[in-house]
């Protein structure tokens, strides 16, 4: 029994003991803990401290920048005064301006219609002028054209005229001294015709001459059968192509050879007409051109004609 009890002691001394041990370390671990604890606080405490004093350096930066706002809108405050002002007087000066402006528009839009109007008006005559212009030109070079065919056609009568005074000259020259006194031709005309009997000075369109005169009062010792001969050269005296017939006159007791073209014999009377025709075998140039009918004793008469 007292065994029992011993036992029983040392296990309750057992139990306390196993207690207090536990009890000693629990303290133990607390304290540990609360070092651990303790140095984890006053870490934080000096994050803090440094992070607060960050803070507190940016609320003094934030201060100032807010300092400097406060003085940059107290100048843009009092610009926007300035500026109210200003643009009040600008819009009542665009109102002046603009009721000026309303009042002087019927007068300007009159204006305008009529400077419209003589525009329109100036680009009218300026188109007149300009037509007027152009047909003066045109007319201008039209009579710079036609006064050079004028001066070229007056060269050419000139030239012709020289030839045909020389021709007259000649042929007067030859009537004198070719016919009789008393034994020539008068009313002595000459015709180019063309195909058809009309008549012609076209060169290209000539196709036949023709010649027809009058002997009045012929003396008796000139009358009876004789031969005519019609004779056609040009300006130099030079025969027509197709004479060829050669035959010999004797005037005022001279000889002379002419070629003809034409040779008939005819009963010469005191009166009569006379008349010649000539179909031309090859076409004759521009120029002047003679006539002259002989008989055997003389000239009776001669013309010229021209073709161009």
């Amino acid at each position: 029994m007292e065994n029992s009890q011993n036992n029983g002691s040392k296990r309750i001394l057992l139990i306390v003991a196993l207690i207090l041990g536990l009890g000693a370390l629990g303290a133990g671990a607390w304290g540990l803990s609360q070092q651990k604890a303790k140095a984890s606080l006053q870490a934080e405490n000096e994050s803090m401290s440094q992070e607060l004093g960050s803070l507190n350096d940016l609320k003094e930066d934030l201060a100032s920048e807010v300092d400097s706002l406060e003085s940059a809108y107290q100048t843009l405050a009092g610009e926007n005064e300035t500026l109210q002002g200003s643009l009040a007087d600008a819009q009542s000066a665009l109102a002046r301006k603009d009721s000026e402006i309303k009042a002087n528009r019927g007068n300007r839009l009159n204006e305008v219609n009529g400077l419209k109007g003589e525009i329109q008006q100036l680009l009218a005559e300026k188109a007149n002028l300009e037509q007027v212009i152009g047909d003066l030109q045109a007319e201008n070079q039209e009579l710079k054209e036609r006064t050079g065919q004028l001066e070229r056609d007056l060269g050419s009568a000139r030239t012709e005229n020289t030839s045909l005074g020389n021709l007259n000259k000649t042929m007067q020259s030859e009537l004198k001294r070719l016919t009789l006194a008393n034994f020539k031709a008068s009313g002595f005309q000459v015709e180019v015709e063309a195909r058809k009997p009309k008549a012609t000075a076209a060169s290209g369109k000539a196709r036949r001459v023709k010649v027809s005169f009058d002997l009045v009062d012929v003396p008796q010792e000139y009358q009876g059968l004789r031969p005519v001969y019609m004779v056609i050269t040009d300006d130099k005296g030079v025969p027509i192509q197709g004479s060829n017939i050669q035959e010999r006159a004797v005037v005022n007791g001279t000889s002379m050879d002419i070629i003809a073209v034409k040779a008939k014999d005819i009963n010469i009377t005191a009166t009569q007409r006379l008349s010649f025709s000539h179909e031309l075998e090859e076409k004759l140039r521009d120029g002047f051109y003679r006539v002259s009918v002989f008989t055997d004793i003389g000239m009776l008469g001669a013309s010229s004609f021209r073709l161009q």
